[in-house]
């Protein structure tokens, strides 16, 4: 870590740990939100005039600092046109909502797309919001036929949903693929066929038996055998090893159980949702810093990377999860002391600088020494997600 850098983490830690030790509680100011939606209006007007096409999708930066840009079939190309709908939904301004349906409808043909698990980044972030604005049934039918397809790579015998085809892995499920089943949450609804619900469901209870250790931190993936359902091995793809806890993963466990609370009432995901956040915050209060590095048992800490995408997920599952726990615990200020810590010079970006991203110093993956300390574009969108719950949250 360089100088500068130490002195400006240290002189955080210090006003935090003064805020903490006088009683005070870290707020997202107005004056706040309002300088990160103008650095989203003035980064996304610049990104857009430079690069037109809508059927190219920013997600980080290159190792050469270019940005890297992707095609619809990237798990990640959903979350430029969710930022999008944000930006419209943050401001009330048409031709953000103009462009977030420009982003949105390239995207419709991965609704056939049947060789990933990842349709509700792509689809459910995209179309979900599409319809919900215009009401327009055309993009209810793509997520109905999306989550046809999501359902496709559902195993009854292992009882999940099959994350990746590669080897060596047999069968994986991974944490993150807990969160594809809102969509298929909302499908039931939607179409009134009930297998959608049943087979969230059953992926979602056998997340429950075998991701979490007896502290409640998580496994990265889940391998298990495809003709008999047996669990092979509990592991890492993205994490420091296969006993340690990866940030990112700890978060979208926090936010999809919060979510599968929401749409089933079933207490024991709440509780899950509870115990995956406590972990997390556990961890981050350890190192004296609201924002994680990428994975909780680096024994290099703090020699390593933050990843400031795993704070913006985790601030917006805790502003949901605070919404149904009351007031005996404080979900709802700690998600607030991440957002204004994101909102610092540290983490958000100047305009005209990132390659028009929002938020700097995200991990994707470390093992694989791809993107690491850069901008991701899900760091931005589960950021700009936060905030508006924030708003519409707000005690």
């Amino acid at each position: 870590m360089n100088t500068k850098k130490l002195n400006r983490t240290m002189g955080y830690v210090c006003m935090l740990l003064f805020c903490l030790s006088a009683g005070v509680k870290a707020q997202v100011t107005k004056p706040a939100i309002g300088k990160v939606l103008n650095l989203a209006e003035q980064q996304y007007k610049s990104y857009l005039k430079q690069y037109p096409d809508a059927a190219l999708y920013p997600r980080s930066v290159n190792k050469d600092g270019s940005i890297r840009l992707v095609k619809s079939k990237d798990w990640t190309s959903g979350f430029f046109g969710g930022n999008l709908w944000y930006l419209f939904y943050l401001t009330g301004k048409g031709k953000w909502k103009n462009e977030a349906i420009r982003y949105t409808e390239t995207l419709e043909n991965e609704k056939y797309n049947k060789t990933t698990h990842d349709l509700g980044f792509v689809l459910y972030n995209t179309f979900y919001k599409a319809y919900q604005t215009t009401h327009n049934n055309r993009y209810k039918e793509v997520l109905l036929e999306a989550s046809k397809s999501l359902s496709s790579r559902f195993n009854p015998k292992v009882g999940a949903i099959r994350s990746w085809d590669f080897k060596p892995f047999k069968y994986p499920v991974i944490v993150d693929n807990l969160m594809n089943l809102e969509m298929l949450l909302w499908a039931a609804k939607a179409s009134g066929d009930s297998s959608f619900y049943r087979i969230a469901v059953s992926h979602a209870d056998v997340d429950l038996k075998y991701r979490f250790r007896p502290d409640h931190s998580t496994y990265h993936v889940l391998d298990f055998n495809p003709e008999n359902g047996e669990l092979i091995k509990k592991q890492t793809f993205q994490g420091y090893a296969d006993g340690s806890c990866w940030a990112r993963g700890q978060a979208w466990a926090i936010y999809a159980y919060t979510f599968l609370y929401r749409e089933t009432r079933d207490p024991k995901y709440l509780l899950q949702a509870e115990a995956a956040a406590d972990y997390f915050l556990s961890q981050t209060d350890l190192a004296q810093d609201p924002i994680p590095f990428r994975d909780f048992n680096d024994p290099e800490i703090p020699n390593v990377s933050k990843d400031a995408s795993a704070a913006a997920v985790a601030a917006s599952g805790l502003l949901e999860l605070s919404t149904y726990v009351g007031t005996k615990t404080n979900y709802y200020d700690r998600a607030q002391a991440i957002l204004s810590a994101l909102c610092t010079d540290e983490y958000l970006a100047k305009a005209g600088t990132n390659q028009y991203f929002l938020l700097k110093h995200s991990t994707g993956h470390r093992p694989h020494q791809d993107e690491v300390d850069v901008p991701l574009i899900y760091a931005d969108y589960y950021f700009l997600e936060a905030l508006y719950r924030y708003q519409h949250y707000k005690k």
